[in-house]
């Protein structure tokens, strides 16, 4: 009345097709998860740059502080997830985005003055900006982001 199919022998003529789809998903895959591993990493070494820049920006607010102790505290913050020497800190006078009509768009951050925090008037505007390049910092060979610059920065005002 109940027809039974033999199980085992559709298994065996099925092991080949799935021997093909794997070697077509896998590869796939395991790009795909490559992909978000190196995203995930590029997104957290821009969060220690921005913590890292906020942080020694909030020191060189306070009175009696150096740019040398402001650009030792970002290197130091840093230095767990990028090699300090292979990222830029600026810290720079901020005064040009107080000028009503300031355009800040395509603007330099490397072309704008230096600052000695300690030597700033109050209220005075500056930035710390920490740059780091991709190529530096990548868990795998960057193949598919060349030349990219991963950055942090806090605006902070003197006091």
């Amino acid at each position: 009345m109940f027809h039974r199919s033999n199980t085992h022998d559709s298994r065996r003529s099925r092991s080949g097709a799935t021997v093909v789809e794997m070697a077509v998903v896998l590869p796939v895959f395991g790009i795909f998860l490559a992909g978000l591993m190196e995203t995930g990493h590029a997104y957290m070494v821009m969060d220690v740059l921005n913590s890292a820049a906020k942080q020694a920006a909030r020191l060189g607010a306070l009175e009696g502080k150096t740019s040398a102790q402001v650009l030792a505290l970002a290197q130091a913050k840093i230095g767990g997830a990028v090699n300090p020497s292979d990222a830029t800190v600026y810290i720079k006078d901020g005064s040009d985005f107080d000028t009503p009509g300031f355009d800040p768009t395509g603007i330099s951050y490397s072309g704008l003055p230096d600052i000695e925090v300690q030597d700033a008037e109050a209220r005075q505007l500056f930035i710390v900006r920490i740059e780091v390049p991709y190529n530096d910092v990548a868990i795998l060979p960057p193949f598919w982001i060349k030349d990219i610059t991963l950055s942090g920065q806090a605006v902070m005002r003197h006091e």
